[in-house]
């Protein structure tokens, strides 16, 4: 159903290595890449991840209320994913921990300020 999600960046070079670090430890890697975006996948395809300069040429902002998710595979995956955002400059917004019955999640903000999560469900 969704083909890809993007995130602003005003330093593309530098929201590159936070993404290579983050999204290596689900098998992520990238995908394609212009000189306004980077692109990442993971080892299955399916939805990319994209980090993008801002089409209209005004400063990327964070969208209030816009967070993507990391799909993990295990609670020790959810925890190596956060350790690695943290790792790679991104801010602590609430250590991984229970977020109700079968929800396993830990999140953070990129470089830019962007809302993300690692999550297992079940």
């Amino acid at each position: 159903m969704i083909g890809y999600v993007t995130v602003g960046t005003n330093d593309l070079e530098r929201a590159a290595k936070f993404y290579d670090t983050v999204t290596a430890v689900v098998g992520g890697k990238r995908g394609m890449a212009m000189d306004r975006f980077i692109s990442w996948v993971g080892p299955e395809g399916g939805p990319m991840l994209m980090a993008m300069k801002p089409f209209d040429g005004n400063a990327a902002t964070v969208g209030n209320g816009v967070m993507v998710a990391f799909s993990a595979d295990s609670r020790e995956q959810v925890d190596a994913i956060y350790k690695a955002a943290i790792a790679a400059g991104g801010a602590d917004e609430g250590a991984p921990g229970e977020r109700g019955p079968g929800v396993y999640a830990g999140y953070f903000r990129d470089l830019d300020g962007n809302k993300l999560n690692a999550i297992k469900f079940g």
